[in-house]
Parts: structure tokens; C-alpha cells; sequence
């Protein structure tokens, strides 16, 4: 027994040392991790879905990003001009905008692993170099609390401290893995350092300080990146502190964002149920799961489990969206916002969803992969990338939704606030959800394979060339050929491989029944079972080919039968993409609330490479209700119904046709 543990001791430190250092997040080293990441840049997007996403990512939304946040239409530059003493005026933009700035920069870095143009570091440094004569000498940085007068360093939880020093790390990390340089890096470790000084003691007065903590995520990856292991143990004290202080006295903040509302009720290691502002429960548990993958804490790999599964199985959208509710109450007395709600409640018409919400599903979702190393957790961060979060952006790249229903009706609801919309737009004032998703879209080749013990898994399909190293160091070139999402078809060739025999694990979706796989156009006796990563191992060789095909059916999904709000409603999904009716796609002047998808409609899909950035529409026949409209209650009298052979689009591509009414789930018609 005592052999074999060395054994796997030093198997354990070999692979160790081949680990990639370079991934999105570098757990190479971290011992609790079953599926490492890859470094970026390993896979370069070729053809087809995702690589037209990044041509447009590369070409329009960073650009056109960078210069919203460096002039003076984003702020955000000016204010970190202003605090290094280089411009005179005052701090515009939200308290938060900070943390805006480095998550566009972390999106250039993102940008640069794949093109590797020299242009993005040098129009960084010059950044850098600001936000440095910004920094206060003890390593303090945040903008809006140093150039006004009335404010004083964590006087507020509102102001986002936390959040801004999260990104800052975040990005730094990632600007030294794929530069080399230490220039953002040293910024980030002077205020690691000064926010290590001022909560290891736990003073009284900041118990309860935490609030959008992405500091946690962030420390996380400091620690990785520099070894200095008093980062980890901060990031393990903020997810301490949280649920034990209510009886400290709390000045600040107001009633309203304190409890559930940030997740501050009940300890996370006790917690069953996700609560509160979305957003910030999700960066909180996407930071506790990079500590458990360093601690391996069985107690707080415990509550994530808990955690994923609530909000994905009671509390999430089909788009694989999240926080039901602009403004509601909490399961037990504290009043939310942006939040998550009871479960099954899931309103369409005023469902907010904010976009960094659904990316941060993602987020969390891809940190369970690494930790358990099940397909589930890749179908949602699919699930995500194709509509809740794809639907912040348009097709063109310059235009946002901060909130993502899933109907659209402009018969009698107003939501009345700067953050609902029906057509995107250029600029949001809370600008939080564009930079988040579009460093998403730029790295999404990153979450595309993971390295396994003995072999690379397939997360996520679309045309691409991948070269990197295993965990024992061997070589791996392959190539990835496919339409995906709107064809199932997918074909690996391996350029280059070890002689020893290693897996191939390649994801089944959980909707892909009927799959199959095929090596060298020969069955292998490999089962493809739906929602399971299906492992070929072999000794493989350069030429040898496999291929997976997916059935791409269109289906009719039904709600769970609590959900009220969707009963004897259906929508309409094939492979991964949700699709729903717009209203130019109807006969004007359709309600889009009066329209019905009779159950035995025959849908087919049909692709259009010019329409809507080339998409996969879905075409059939729907009925018109025509009766008239009385009051709020009708009696329920012959109806008289209108025939029309209706498109469906994506839901990812709504309203890129101007002002338009949509809807995701449809009234059935039965016949």
C-alpha cells in the first residue's frame, strides 16, 4: 500500500510539473481538480460558429469597446487620469467602472493569445502605466473614493471596492501569463497586499464588508500565479466571514442590501438554496470553487453541489439565464434586487436575467467541470454561450442588453427603468455586462478542452486546431471540423500524438440522444451515451480520424409543472440553440401574445448563411388568434384563428431588426 502511494504521489508531481500555467484559470497545479485547463492560445478557432464570433470580437467589439472606455463617452480612463493627477474634472460613470476597465483589458489580453499583435501590449502599457500613478503608495486603487472629497476607503459596500480589486488581480493574472510582464502584476500584488493588511485581523467594522466579491476568484489566481499562499488564505476568509457577523453593527449599508440580498444570511457551507442578487451569489460561489479546488474542503465542495443544482434545476431559464427578478422579496424577509427568487418562479414578460448573471453561470459552471469532471457542467456553459448570454450582444457587435426576458410585448408592460430594453444599445451607464461578455466571447477556445489524467477532453464543439502538451508533457496536435451548432456533425484528425495509448473524451450533450462515434469510419464499441463525457482510449496516430454525429432534431420543450408561468406553453430547441418568434417574422401588427404553435406543427431548419450573422432559422406553421380584445377577464367564446407559416430564429439573435416583440415559450394549440 505504501508503494502504490508513492506511486501516485510521484505520478501526481510528474504531471504536476507538465501542467499548463497559462489557462483562463491556472489550475495545472491545483490538487483537487480532476479536468485542468489549457493554456489560451492552445486552440485557435479556424471556421464556422465560434471563429466567426471572434473575427467579430477582434475586429469590432474590443475595438469599438476600448474606444467607449478610453474616451469620454466610457469615463473610464479619464478617472484614472484624473486620480493619477494627469486631468483635471471629476469622477464620471458608476462607482464600479474600475473593474469595467480591467475586464476590457483582460479581453485585449484574450484577444492578443490568439492574433499575438504586439499593438495590444504596447496601447496596454500605456494604460498600465496610469492606473500605477493612480495607485496610492500603501497599494490602494479605486477611482471614484479618491478623487471625491466625501468619501473615505470602505465606507460603503456599495461602492464596489472588493469588485474592482477582483478584476484588477483577474486580469493582471492573465496580462503576466500571456505577456510575461510584470507591470499589471506588480500593481495587483501592492493591492493584494494592502487588502491582506487591512482584513486578515477581521476588524469589527468590515465583518460584514463583502459584497460583489469577485476578490475571492481573483485571489485565487494571484496565489496561482505568484505562489504566496497568504492570497489563498485571505480568499478562504472572505467566504468565512460570510453569514456569521449579523450581529455586528453594520454602517455600511442600507437595509436594502444586507441578508439574502448578498448572500450574507446563512454561512455558504450551510446554504441549500441560491439567494439574492445573482450576480454577486454566482461570483461568490465561482470563487469558492477555485478555493475548494486548492483546499479540497469536502464541506464546501458539498454546498457548491447544493448550490449548482438549485439554481439549474429550480431557478434557471431554458436559455440557461439566471435572476428571475429586477426587484422582489427573498424566500425569507430581506427585500432583492436583480436577484433570484422562489423556486419554479419564473416569470417571461419581466424576467430581468442580467447578462453578467448568465455569464456568471457559466463561470461557476466551468469550475465544476474542473472539479468533478462531469459532462453537466459543460452542457450548461454551452447552454449559456448559445442564447443568455450571446442575447447581450448584437449580431454587428456595438450594441447591449443589460436584462434578457424571454418575452417582449409592448401591449402593457413598461418596466420603466435604464436597464430594460427592447432594442440594444450603444452605451450602457451601468456598463458592467458588456465588457463581461465580450472577454467571455474572446475566450471561449480556452474552455473548449481540458486535460485529463491521461487525455484531453472535448468540452465544447467548433472548428479548430489545438496544439498543446498532456499532463505528462507528451505533444498533441488535432484539428476539429464542423457547422456546429447547426450541423451535429464533428470530425478530429490527430497531427500528432505520444505512441502510448491516451483518452479522447468527447462531451455528449444531455439532448444528444442517438449518438454516434466512429474511429477511422469504424465503430469502436464506444457507447455515446447523452449527458456523459464518452472516453476512447487508445494508441492512437497521426491521420486517425474520428467522428461524432449528433442528431440536430427540432424539439418541443415543456416547463416543470410548477413553473405557472409556463404551462401549456412550448419552446423550441434544437442541438443547443433556443429559438423564439419575432415579430418581423409575423404579419404586421401581430400581438406576439397572440400567437399559438399547434402541437403537431412540422418544423424544419433551414440554413441561411447572410441572415443575422448565418444562422439556423426554424420554419412552421402557428395560429393567429383574431378574436377582440375585452378587459382583463373574457369569457371564453369561438375564436377565430389565422394560418401563417412562421420563421424562428435564435433567441440569441432577437432584435437585431429593429424594435420587435418576441417571445421564447408559445401557447400549444392542440388540434
Amino acid at each position: 500500500m505504501k508503494k502504490l502511494s508513492l506511486l501516485f504521489l510521484n505520478t501526481f508531481l510528474i504531471c504536476a510539473s507538465f501542467a499548463q500555467t497559462n489557462g483562463i484559470i491556472n489550475n495545472g497545479d491545483s490538487p483537487h481538480v480532476k479536468l485542468k485547463s489549457i493554456n489560451m492560445g492552445d486552440c485557435q478557432w479556424t471556421d464556422g460558429f465560434w471563429a466567426d464570433k471572434f473575427k467579430v470580437a477582434e475586429k469590432t467589439m474590443v475595438p469599438y469597446m476600448g474606444e467607449l472606455l478610453t474616451g469620454d463617452v466610457g469615463h473610464a480612463l479619464n478617472n484614472f487620469k484624473i486620480a493619477a493627477g494627469l486631468k483635471e474634472g471629476k469622477h464620471k460613470g458608476m462607482k464600479w467602472h474600475d473593474g469595467d476597465f480591467y475586464k476590457w483589458m483582460e479581453a485585449s489580453m484574450y484577444v492578443y493569445s490568439q492574433n499575438k499583435d504586439e499593438k495590444i501590449l504596447e496601447e496596454l502599457d500605456g494604460y498600465i502605466d496610469i492606473i500605477g500613478k493612480a495607485q496610492a503608495p500603501d497599494g490602494y486603487i479605486h477611482t471614484k473614493v479618491q478623487t471625491e472629497d466625501d468619501m473615505h476607503r470602505f465606507g460603503n459596500r456599495q461602492h464596489h471596492e472588493m469588485y474592482n480589486f477582483g478584476h484588477l488581480y483577474t486580469s493582471a493574472c492573465m496580462h503576466n501569463r500571456l505577456s510575461g510582464k510584470t507591470n499589471f502584476l506588480d500593481i495587483a500584488i501592492k493591492n493584494a497586499n494592502f487588502l491582506y493588511d487591512t482584513f486578515i485581523s477581521e476588524p469589527d467594522h468590515l465583518k460584514r464588508f463583502g459584497f460583489n466579491q469577485t476578490q475571492i476568484m481573483g485571489l485565487v489566481e494571484l496565489y496561482r500565479t505568484t505562489k504566496e499562499k497568504k492570497y489563498l488564505e485571505l480568499a478562504e476568509l472572505f467566504i468565512n466571514m460570510r453569514g456569521k457577523a449579523e450581529s455586528v453593527p453594520d454602517a455600511t449599508a442600507n437595509f436594502k442590501f444586507i441578508g439574502d440580498m448578498v448572500q450574507e444570511r446563512t454561512p455558504l457551507r450551510k446554504a441549500k438554496t441560491a439567494e439574492g442578487h445573482a450576480v454577486l451569489a454566482l461570483y461568490f460561489y465561482a470563487g469558492a470553487a477555485d478555493v475548494a479546488a486548492e483546499t479540497g474542503e469536502k464541506a464546501l465542495i458539498d454546498a457548491l453541489d447544493r448550490l449548482w443544482n438549485n439554481v439549474v434545476d429550480k431557478k434557471m431559464y431554458v436559455t440557461g439565464a439566471c435572476g428571475q427578478t429586477h426587484h422582489g422579496a427573498s424566500t425569507k424577509v430581506d427585500m432583492v434586487h436583480e436577484a433570484f427568487i422562489a423556486e419554479y418562479m419564473m416569470p417571461n414578460l419581466s424576467a430581468y436575467n442580467e447578462t453578467c448573471a448568465n455569464v456568471c453561470n457559466s463561470m461557476f459552471s466551468y469550475r465544476m467541470l474542473g472539479l468533478h469532471g462531469e459532462s453537466k457542467y459543460a452542457d450548461i456553459m454551452e447552454l449559456v454561450l448559445f442564447n443568455s448570454a450571446l442575447s447581450g450582444i448584437s449580431v454587428e457587435g456595438k450594441d447591449y442588453f443589460y436584462a434578457n426576458p424571454l418575452r417582449v410585448s409592448h401591449d402593457g408592460y413598461d418596466p420603466g427603468n435604464d436597464t430594460e430594453f427592447d432594442v440594444r444599445q450603444p452605451y450602457i451607464p451601468c456598463f458592467c455586462c458588456p465588457p463581461n461578455l465580450v472577454r467571455t466571447i474572446v475566450k471561449v477556445s480556452g474552455w473548449a478542452y481540458s486535460l485529463s489524467e491521461n487525455g484531453v477532453a472535448v468540452n465544447l464543439y467548433g472548428g479548430n486546431k489545438l496544439t498543446t502538451k498532456l499532463l505528462d508533457g507528451s505533444k498533441l496536435e488535432l484539428t476539429q471540423e464542423t457547422q456546429y451548432p447547426w450541423e451535429g456533425n464533428v470530425k478530429f484528425t490527430i497531427k500528432k500524438c505520444k505512441k502510448d495509448a491516451f483518452d479522447v473524451l468527447l462531451r455528449i450533450p444531455d439532448w444528444a440522444n442517438g449518438s454516434k462515434i466512429m474511429v477511422n469510419g469504424k465503430d469502436v464499441g464506444v457507447t455515446a451515451n447523452a449527458g456523459s463525457y464518452a472516453t476512447i482510449n487508445r494508441k492512437w496516430k497521426k491521420g486517425d480520424v474520428i467522428n461524432l454525429e449528433m442528431p440536430m432534431d427540432v424539439k418541443l420543450l415543456e416547463g416543470h409543472p410548477l413553473i405557472e408561468e409556463v404551462r401549456n406553453q412550448a419552446a423550441i430547441k434544437r442541438g443547443p440553440v433556443v429559438y423564439c418568434v419575432e415579430s418581423p417574422d409575423l404579419p404586421e401588427g401581430t400581438d406576439i401574445l397572440d400567437v399559438y404553435l399547434p402541437l403537431k406543427s412540422k418544423l424544419t431548419a433551414t440554413y441561411k448563411p447572410d441572415f443575422l450573422g448565418g444562422i439556423s432559422t426554424i420554419n412552421g406553421d402557428v395560429k393567429i388568434r383574431k378574436d377582440e380584445k375585452k378587459g382583463m377577464y373574457r369569457e371564453l367564446s369561438d375564436i377565430k384563428w389565422d394560418s401563417y407559416k412562421a420563421q424562428f430564429v435564435p433567441y440569441f439573435a432577437w432584435a437585431n431588426r429593429g424594435q420587435a416583440e418576441m417571445s421564447v415559450w408559445i401557447p400549444i394549440l392542440m388540434e
